[in-house]
């Protein structure tokens, strides 16, 4: 084995260590050094792929090791926060006593757990399955089915980065909402579990003709984040649906 063909490899293996490190800050409330590894993850994640096809060894076990990276980084992550987020927005407290059989805490070994908050883990559970559904559709070469696990990972983690820097009272109290987190994750999971056929940020040539979609998604894209700044990526997410949908249509 060469070690061109292990350079691939090698940039999959970063992103899953960059999930694990996010994992261990989630897990202990650091929702911003999360994002940041988790942001460094996507960014291995989009390279592995790039090189593989560059260096001409697109392999199956890269393949495999991509999905199983990705389910650590944009599974595994963004249902943690999300169970964290949630246990915040019943009382302020992931582990709190709330009230009513839900809300009731369990306490094991000194281990307390709101079990409403679970149902933010259906995040994990829906980005594995789509994972592997993924891994046996030869037909999700130029587009995706569904939305790829590093957008809906992108849209769960801006949410506390909103909270943190951009600490608007009334845009907090919208995601400090427990209904709205439950109804963003049955959303999330549905979204990426569907049928809908998103573009792929693939350029096979740098022509605006056959990229046009692609092009005003970038330009848009950044427009609303110079603007909005964290605020902007649930737009963006929104902005990829709807420019996907009006560009199946054509």
């Amino acid at each position: 084995m060469t070690i061109k063909k292990l350079i691939p490899n090698f940039i999959t293996l970063l992103n899953l260590f960059s999930g694990s490190v996010a994992v261990l800050f989630a897990v202990n409330n650091h929702f911003t050094a999360a994002a940041f590894f988790v942001f460094l993850g996507i960014f291995f994640d989009f390279f592995d792929g790039f090189f593989a096809r560059k260096l001409g060894v697109q392999s199956d076990l890269g393949i495999q090791l991509d999905s199983l990276a990705d389910m650590v980084t944009s599974g595994l992550v963004p249902g943690i926060i999300m169970f964290k987020l949630i246990g915040l927005a019943c009382n302020e407290n992931a582990f709190v006593d709330l009230s009513g059989e839900w809300n009731s805490i369990l306490h094991v070994n000194n281990f307390k757990l709101a079990p409403i908050a679970l149902i933010g883990l259906c995040i994990t559970l829906a980005s594995a399955y789509r994972l592997a559904k993924f891994n046996i559709d030869e037909d999700q070469q130029s587009y995706f089915k569904g939305l790829p696990t590093p957008a809906n990972t992108l849209l769960i983690l801006s949410l506390p980065l909103i909270m943190e820097f951009q600490n608007n009272d009334s845009i907090n109290a919208i995601i400090l909402n427990k209904w709205f987190l439950i109804g963003l994750t049955i959303v999330s999971c549905y979204l990426l579990n569907s049928s809908i056929k998103l573009f792929a940020l693939k350029f096979k040539d740098w022509g605006f003709k056959n990229n046009a979609i692609r092009y005003i998604f970038i330009l848009l894209s950044l427009v609303l984040l110079v603007v909005l700044h964290f605020a902007a990526i649930p737009l963006i997410i929104l902005l990829y649906i709807l420019l996907s949908l009006l560009n199946t249509k054509h």
